[in-house]
């Protein structure tokens, strides 16, 4: 285990991604958002990963949070200064282009929950505890909270989790749409690499217009939303990868994709 807060691996197709402060519960202080910026921005930028799974060191928390020692001390200035940072790991994280699948295990709460509503997709292990509890240190989420939440489970619901900082099960997680599946704790992170691997079999340019479709697409009204599609898909039906599926079909074998 080394010193540095996040550990990044590459290993065929895919970026392991480790929040690595397993002392701390893995809390999010300003060296570890700095190291989360900066390994994002290099899967960001290398052509060979396809897939990047996010996860916490330990069989105790994803990320419990922020770090209370570096929170306590903000003032109107600093306060915001902190938020546009989270705001902008974050948003390169949803904006990546690239599927980032949380695997949760133990505690998400806080800007750990954040983090995790700002990856494409969220597996969480049995036991997993996830929740907005800010309200309960007299402030509200920074990172994205008040935002991503509602739109991944709805406005009522979202206001009842951060009005009264409730902490809830993975199961009911699950049932309200926030993450897509429950598995046992030994399962988690072979169940993670196994979507990874199924997700860069996919052919790139089609998962990168599915996810800038989705992401934009949620920004606007329906009807710009529909443009959006309409011109991605023109876009993709000129592609190699487009022909090879459709040609793969035609004649009963399965396609092979560009690497």
């Amino acid at each position: 285990m080394g010193t540095s807060p996040i550990t990044s691996e590459f290993r065929d197709k895919i970026a392991f991604v480790t929040v690595d402060r397993p002392k701390t519960m893995n809390a999010l202080n300003q060296t570890a958002m700095e190291e989360l910026e900066a390994a994002f921005l290099e899967i960001r930028d290398e052509p060979s990963i396809r897939v990047a799974i996010l996860s916490g060191a330990g069989n105790r928390s994803f990320v419990v949070g922020g770090d209370i020692s570096e929170i306590a001390p903000l003032d109107t200035v600093s306060g915001k200064a902190t938020a546009e940072r989270g705001h902008r790991v974050l948003g390169l994280i949803e904006g990546l282009n690239k599927p980032v699948i949380a695997a949760i295990q133990g505690y998400a709460l806080g800007g750990g929950l954040e983090l995790a509503m700002a990856c494409t997709l969220r597996i969480a292990a049995e036991g997993t505890k996830m929740g907005q509890p800010e309200i309960a240190l007299g402030i509200i989420p920074g990172y994205g909270g008040t935002q991503r939440l509602p739109r991944l489970v709805g406005r009522g619901r979202a206001l009842e989790l951060l009005l009264t900082g409730r902490v809830m099960e993975a199961t009911e997680a699950e049932r309200i749409g926030l993450v897509q599946k429950v598995v046992p704790k030994d399962r988690l992170l072979q169940t993670a690499e196994d979507l990874a691997r199924l997700l860069a079999a996919q052919p790139r340019r089609a998962v990168e217009a599915t996810l800038q479709a989705v992401r934009e697409g949620l920004e606007t009204n329906l009807a710009q939303g529909f443009q959006i599609e309409i011109d991605l898909f023109g876009e993709i039906c000129g592609t190699e990868d487009m022909q090879e599926g459709t040609r793969a079909f035609l004649e009963k074998r399965k396609p092979k994709f560009r690497a």
